[in-house]
Parts: C-alpha cells; structure tokens; sequence
C-alpha cells in the first residue's frame, strides 16, 4: 500500500478501504432502499496459498522412511488417547530398545505442541527404566513441565529430590517452581520463591521476570507487578533489561487495570528504551480501542512503521468497522487480508459474519459460512449462532429454525446465546407464543437462563402491554439472583398505567436498587458457555454485561497470541515435520537434549 507523505493519520485511515477497493477492486457500493449493500464481485474467491498442500518427502532411504511413517503413527497414538507410556511401552516389546533420537524427538514435539502433561507423564517413565540414563537435564525438563501445568507437589518432590542428590540449585528449577505455585494461584508462594532468588539466588532470569510479572497480574496484584517492573528498568546494575515481552505484560495490564493512559506511556516508552515493538505490541493498543477511526490510526501506524499485520491485526479491525456497521471496509480488510497471504483464523471469519449478520445482510453472510467450509476451516457454536443471529436480522424467522436444527444435526450444543437469539428474533415479530416456546424448549434442554433471556421475555409482554406478567418476569429474575438491567426497569416503569401499577412498579425497582450490595456479594446462576466461548456482534447487543465481559477475554487471548516466552511460534509449520528434524547426521545427542532447555534458560 502506497502511503502519500502529506496525508495525516486520520484521512489516511478513513480512506483505507477506499484506496484498497480501487486498486484491486473486489466490492461495489450501492444504495439499495436506503441501507448500504454490499455486492461483491468474485467475494473471499478462494487463494491459492489457502489450498493445503500435502508435502513432498525426500527420505534417506526406505529404512528411513519406515522409521519417519512408524514414528508419526506413534505421534497420534499417543495424541489420541492421551496418554504416551502405554504405546512406548509397546514400543520397546516390539523393538526390545527405544532409540534415544526417537524418545527425544517425542518429548520436543510434544513440548512444542504445548502437551506438558504428557511431557511429564514420558519423564516420569523414563526414570523408571533401567536403560534410560536420567540425567540433570532430564530432571530440569520434569521440573518444568510440573510448571506448566501448574502441579507444585510434584515440582516440589523433584526439586527436593535434586537437592538431595547434590545437583547445583538451578534458574530453571526455581523458575519452574515460581511458574507451578503461579498457576496453581500460589501467588504468595510464587512471590517468596522470586524475592529469594533475589536475594540468594540463583539469580533470576528473563523469562524468571516475565513469569513472575504474568503471576502478578493474573492475581490482580498490579502494584506488585508494577513494581518488580519499575525496579528492573531503573537498575543500573541489572545484568538485562525489561524486553518486549515484559513490556507487552504490563501494557496489557494496565489494559486490565482500566489505566489508558498509562498503557499508551508505556506503549511508547519502548521506542524510548529502544525495544522493538512487534504486531503483538500494537494489536494490544488496538484491543483498547472502541472507534473504528482510532483502530484504523494504530493499525496505519504499525504499517508505517514496517511492521507486518497478523492475523489478529486484521482480525481487530474487522471487528472495529463491523461494530460500527461499515460492512464494506470490514470486507475490504478481510480481502486484504488474503491477498497479504494471511490465513484467517475461525476468529477472523466469525468477526466477519458478525459485521454482515448485525446488517441482516444475510447472502453475504451466507457466502462467509461456506467460505469456511471450503477453506477447511471448522465452523464453531459461534459460527452458527451468529449466522441465526444473521436471519433473525433479516427477519427469516424460518431460516433461523431450520438453522438451529442444523446446528444440532451437526453435533453442536445449543447455548443460552443461541436461544437467547431466537427468542429475541420472536420477540421482534410480536409473536409472544413461540419466545415462550423457545424458553420452554431451553429449560428442557437444561441450558440455564441468564439476565437477558428475561429481559427479552418482559420485553415481549411489554409489547402486549401486560404488566402483570412483566412483574412475574421481574420478580423471577431477582429470584434467580440476577440483577434486573436499565432496560428491565424501563419496561416495567413503561407499562405501568394506573397509580397502583406505578407505585407497584416504582417500589420493585426501588427495592432493586436496595438489594444491588446484596446481590453482588451472592453467588448468581453461572452460564456454561463451554460450548460457544465467543460472541460477537449481535449477539452481544441484547446483553450489554456479557458483552463487555467477553470483550475483555477476547482482549486477553489477542495479548496473549505469541506471548509465551518458552513456546515456539511457528507450531503450524511444524505440523508435517518428521522425526528427521532432530535425527539429522549434524547434530549430536548433546545438542539435541540441550534445545529442550533453550528457552528455559534464557541462552
């Protein structure tokens, strides 16, 4: 993209689309009955890099390409059932040996996968077995993988264990220690660990810091961590520095804190400090922002700073412009998207289909679905209810009928969103009877009912001008522990005609207000939205509470894209890897077992 010089910020950003349309054009604009449509020539057509391509091998020989083929129908064995010893153990019947290539190559491809429980359970194992030497190393990697999953009995045990047997106090054992009390919720003892290490050390490394700091903040201790942080970037004698990934843990939390301006400071104290700032770095300043004009500006200041858009950077500003209902920019950055060779997650297609769905533009809706399909990439509960929600906007109550039946035909559980969805689309034709229906069909189902669900249901009696059931309604919500919202009220003051409705009226939502301390101090009907963690758009519209709680998770998952210090980020390229890339002829058994404490130990 061509960026002209004069051009400030702001018009730059406005005219981002435009400038992208015009140079490849994709999109035409018309007014049809007074409400933007967008008709798209050639919309999302499929690329050519988005075609999966099964690899081509060059192995050795035909020895080495039945080792490469058993090793990786072992690999999904074990990722099936979950569990490694079983298979390994069949393993060595029918070999009578495991080579060590093949046992190290195992435990770093499941450490790049994330499987710490299996990682541990393999180690374990070994430890067993006679003709496995187990070395320091081999207990540094158990240590650390106890840290991972947040066991600080067993990460205990093993760093007794190696005291006992006079190996030498190590960064990575005390740091994976800190790391299990942390995400066991230690805080305390997670902290004890870090100010000992201190003040007797060993000394503490970076990735010691970024734990540390990422413990804090999760526990909501966002003065301790601030200070750790202060105190490290004003040591002179520090033998390091805050790096990138510190500096993204405190922008992040003070995201959290609700502190802006001090998140936008800091933002600019890298470039100050001289830490480079990556995709990550900006996209944290992006998930701030609730104006689309104000997203554009970051994301145009990532561009002219050399800096590549992610998949999330997109994905934002998708969102940005979807939420603010320009359904042609937000195609428009999707299609560019693609042509930068970015794949788009699931993430990005359901931002999308929710920019089309709060329109009601339900062809272009539709052409989203499949084009998820067609790309391999699987639609989720969220997918589906955000095309009903789609329907329901367009008014084609029977195309939102015959979609839930097909999301249950396809496996999927529906949820109080989904529900909650039709209801509302019901609610919007004054037909009382089938919301009821609805509701009904969701209790038998056991899919508890949340503030909004009521809130709909009053709604709808509202339109019947039937105040006595939308008392009903209310004393219910209250009954189940829920806060009446501002829209509940409203309807129950509305439809209160005679001095007794009113006063009636006046004193429930009087008491409301009165029992407020109470109800926030009790324990209120939790939702399990196990089976759709993400809604967006529409769905969000009749439930401000959840939206504003989903916003920020989806904050903390785009922060937390490409945090993690120790894991490694190109996981998707590996996906066809064999065992070759750690058997080659140049690299020794030393260097092999070394590169599963690279990242660990800060080396």
């Amino acid at each position: 993209m061509e960026v002209v010089a004069s051009q400030s910020l702001l018009s730059f950003s406005s005219n981002l689309c435009k400038a992208k349309v015009y140079r490849k054009p994709c999109l035409q604009s018309v007014k049809t009955n007074g409400s933007l449509e967008v008709v798209a020539r050639g919309m999302l057509a499929p690329r050519k890099f988005m075609q999966r391509r099964k690899k081509e091998e060059v192995f050795k020989d035909a020895a080495d390409e039945m080792e490469q083929k058993n090793w990786r129908r072992m690999m999904r064995e074990i990722e099936e059932q979950g569990c490694a010893v079983p298979i390994l153990r069949v393993q060595r019947t029918k070999a009578q040996a495991l080579p060590r290539d093949l046992v190290l190559g195992t435990l770093v491809r499941f450490k790049q996968l994330k499987k710490w429980g299996i990682v541990g359970e393999i180690l374990e194992w070994l430890r067993s077995q006679h003709w496995w030497e187990f070395s320091e190393m081999d207990f540094l990697m158990l240590i650390t993988a106890y840290g991972k999953t947040g066991d600080f009995n067993r990460a205990e045990r093993v760093l007794k264990y190696m005291n006992k047997k006079g190996y030498t106090p190590s960064v990575i054992s005390h740091t994976a220690l800190m790391e299990a009390y942390g995400r066991a919720g230690q805080c305390s003892k997670a902290e004890g660990i870090f100010r000992r290490m201190k003040s007797s050390g060993p000394e503490p490394s970076p990735l010691t810091y970024q734990i540390i700091l990422k413990t804090f903040v999760e526990a909501n201790k966002f003065e301790e961590a601030e200070a750790v942080f202060q105190n490290l970037l004003n040591e002179e004698r520090a033998s390091f520095t805050p790096d990138q990934k510190m500096f993204h843990m405190m922008i992040y939390m003070y995201r959290k804190a609700g502190n802006y301006s001090q998140a936008r400071k800091t933002f600019s104290q890298m470039a100050e400090k001289g830490i480079p700032q990556s995709a990550v770095t900006f996209n944290s300043l992006m998930s701030f922002e609730t104006s689309y004009k104000e997203v554009s500006s970051i994301y145009d200041q990532m561009q002219r700073s050399g800096i590549k858009p992610d998949v999330v950077s997109y994905t934002l500003l998708i969102s940005a412009y979807g939420k603010a209902r320009r359904e042609d920019e937000a195609l428009a950055v999707f299609e560019e998207m693609l042509n930068a060779g970015v794949r788009p997650t699931r993430k990005a297609y359901n931002v999308l289909l929710d920019a089309f769905a709060i329109s009601g533009m339900l062809q272009e809706a539709k052409t989203v679905f499949k084009s998820m399909r067609r790309d391999k990439v699987s639609p989720d509960l969220c997918s589906y209810a955000t095309m009903i929600s789609a329907y329901v906007n367009a008014s084609d109550m029977d195309g939102a009928e015959k979609f839930f039946r097909r999301l249950k035909e396809d496996g999927l559980k529906p949820n109080v969103i989904v529900y909650g969805t039709l209801m509302k689309g019901y609610a919007k034709t004054n037909n009382i009877e089938r919301v009821m229906r609805v509701y009904e069909r969701m209790r038998m189902q056991g899919v508890e009912s949340n503030q909004a669900i009521y809130t709909i249901i009053m709604d709808s009696y509202g339109k019947n001008s039937d105040f006595e059931s939308a008392v009903v309604w209310f004393k219910e919500m209250r009954r189940r522990g829920l806060s009446p919202d501002q829209k509940a009220k409203n309807i129950l003051l509305s439809l209160a005609k005679t001095p007794e409705e009113q006063e009636e009226a006046n004193e429930l939502v009087i008491n409301e207000g009165s029992d407020l301390c109470e109800l926030m101090t009790s324990k209120p009907n939790e939702v399990d939205d196990s089976n759709g963690a993400e809604t967006t758009g529409d769905l969000s519209s009749f439930d401000e509470n959840e939206a504003k709680a989903h916003h920020l998770e989806r904050t903390i998952e785009y922060l937390y894209i490409g945090y993690n210090s120790d894991e490694d980020e190109d996981d998707d390229e590996m996906e066809d890897e064999g065992l070759d890339f750690i058997s080659s002829e140049e690299k020794e058994e030393l260097s092999l077992a070394k590169k599963l404490f690279d990242s660990e130990s800060g080396n």
